[in-house]
């Protein structure tokens, strides 16, 4: 299977693009955020590829960033979701807004995405409401200063943010409280941290 493609971009168009290896042109799919944030044409990429195989094709879906690959593979698996819906989300929505909205379980932001009914965003929230919390903490490093948090590492920094909103804290604010830890310490020392440790120096960037 293939897992992922450096190249160069040859050509793109509004929801695909064909990536150049070594003379070879892959034609992958891609979400329409990433082909707006894709380099221009001539210019080096990395995908992040996921290969979909049926019995009369074999496709190739591509990202940008290790966690929208990983939202689509958990898209994937709640019933009804296949891999045009599952793009076609994160066409939508950034993955933090979008994880933040399945576990909110807010209904009316996922039924605004296209080809999401009620009964499709309600089963999302169902389903992956416990299980997309680490990727949107990934995504807290909106300003490209600080590097996402180890994926190894998502279930603690989650626990904390949940932890830390069961306290009376906006989603926002917490979230704001982590990358300021974060800043502070260094990527080592935060990856070192457990949650009982990260909710003690969050609180004190709170005080």
């Amino acid at each position: 299977m293939i897992a992922a493609l450096t190249g160069k971009v040859f050509s793109k168009s509004t929801d695909r693009a064909v990536i150049d290896v070594s003379g070879v042109g892959y034609e992958v799919f891609l979400s329409t955020d990433n082909v707006v944030r894709m380099p221009d044409k001539g210019e080096d990429i990395l995908l992040y590829i996921h290969t979909n195989v049926r019995e009369d094709a074999l496709t190739l879906f591509g990202f940008l960033e290790e966690e929208e690959k990983e939202l689509f593979l958990i898209l994937k698996t709640v019933s009804g979701i296949g891999p045009k819906l599952a793009l076609a989300m994160l066409s939508g929505l950034r993955v933090s807004d979008l994880c933040r909205a399945i576990t909110a379980g807010d209904i009316k932001t996922l039924t605004t995405l296209q080809g999401v009914g009620k009964k499709t965003a309600e089963r999302v929230c169902v389903d992956l409401k416990e299980k997309v919390g680490h990727l949107s903490i990934d995504s807290l490093a909106t300003s490209g200063t600080l590097q996402p948090v180890a994926p190894a590492l998502g279930s603690a920094v989650a626990d904390a943010l949940s932890a830390l909103t069961n306290l009376g804290y906006s989603d926002p604010v917490a979230r704001e409280s982590l990358v300021s830890v974060k800043k502070r310490m260094g990527q080592e020392s935060f990856d070192e941290l457990g949650v009982e440790d990260l909710i003690r120096e969050a609180l004190r960037t709170l005080v």
